[in-house]
């Protein structure tokens, strides 16, 4: 158990993924450093043109790998909890593309001087049982002195060259299928600010801690279009990505987003993730929003932590695909909108109807 005298999110700037840069700056960042060397050739399945969740590399016809990475800073003060959230954030990326996780790194950042290495040690088991529940090992790492406490995992996955689920596969008409309720980035917020009720934070710790792996299984078994994981850009920064590069726009219905129980309240309190506010400045320009709510607004561009797959699936196939998610106990199977034509970038891209 962690040192209750130790709130180990008073010492991160920003929860989770409401931590990381926002969709704009790191636009910015790609358009000065420019082009990648085509190094990758034909074998490069999927590089970082198209914002998709991780590299994919060809080996051989039958067999390309998947590899990511993917750390934060503390989420909960829990600290085996937060290395348990850390690694399934983590290795959703690796599910998000279609694969299957085979090992991890550890990586590593700690004030060793600031927080007991028994801290430390109940992080990593956190990331070694979700680990272990993914049945792949941890086989190393890298860790640095850092004021600010940081965790997370770099993961290598395998995936056929023919199951490799991209986010730019959708076509207009596709429906839109989320696998998990939003509002971690509300709760976490809430967290830091000692607000969340606990069965709030409890119910947002399970969602974290699920790891996307059935639903993935799912997504291959009924060869969706398309596909991401919502994490740190919120439901509609992932989704104007998917879109994006599809050539779609999209429809939301804000009555079918699934939302964890509590988080409605929160935001009308204030809980609000700096990432979250930055999450609506970059879609703001692309998303016509109808008469929804301004806490609506915020919901939708909640920073996610380890949340669910969005998938865009052949009508004829939706039924399937929620039956099949339904199955496998997913924590949602929510049909929330449609891709439709349209183009990226436009004003109006993503349409919300309330």
């Amino acid at each position: 158990m962690s040192d209750p005298g130790i709130r180990l999110t008073s010492l991160s700037h920003g929860a989770g993924c409401a931590c990381k840069l926002s969709p704009d700056d790191l636009t910015r960042v790609l358009g000065m450093l420019g082009p990648g060397a085509d190094l990758g050739g034909d074998n490069l399945l999927v590089g970082y043109d198209t914002s998709d969740d991780a590299a994919v590399y060809r080996l051989r016809d039958d067999l390309a790998v998947v590899f990511t990475v993917d750390f934060f800073t503390p989420i909960v003060d829990d600290a085996y909890d937060w290395g348990r959230i850390a690694a399934t954030n983590a290795l959703s990326d690796v599910y998000a593309m279609g694969g299957s996780p085979l090992m991890a790194l550890n990586l590593v950042a700690w004030p060793r001087e600031g927080l007991p290495l028994e801290l430390l040690a109940q992080v990593l088991a956190g990331g070694r049982d979700v680990a272990a529940a993914a049945g792949i090992p941890v086989v190393g790492g890298h860790s640095i002195d850092d004021a600010e406490p940081k965790y997370g995992m770099a993961a290598l996955g395998s995936v056929h060259p023919d199951d490799v689920i991209r986010n730019r596969g959708g076509v207009p008409g596709d429906v839109l299928v989320l696998t998990k309720p939003i509002g971690t980035g509300v709760v976490s917020t809430a967290l830091k600010r000692d607000a969340a009720p606990s069965a709030v934070l409890s119910r947002a710790v399970d969602l974290m801690t699920t790891l996307n792996a059935g639903a993935a299984e799912v997504a291959r078994r009924q060869r969706v279009r398309g596909g991401t994981d919502v994490t740190g850009f919120g439901l509609l920064g992932h989704l104007r990505e998917l879109a994006a590069a599809s050539g779609c726009a999209a429809e939301v219905d804000l009555g079918a987003v699934p939302v964890i129980e509590g988080v409605r309240e929160l935001i009308a309190a204030g809980m609000v993730a700096g990432g979250t506010k930055r999450n609506r400045d970059f879609v703001d320009p692309f998303v016509g929003w109808g008469g929804a709510a301004d806490d609506d607004r915020y919901l939708l561009c909640d920073a996610q932590t380890s949340g669910g797959l969005l998938l865009c699936v052949a009508p004829d196939q939706v039924d399937a695909l929620v039956a099949d998610l339904t199955g496998i106990g997913a924590p949602a199977q929510a049909v929330i909108g449609r891709l439709t034509p349209g183009t990226p970038g436009s004003p109006g891209e993503i349409t919300i109807h309330v």
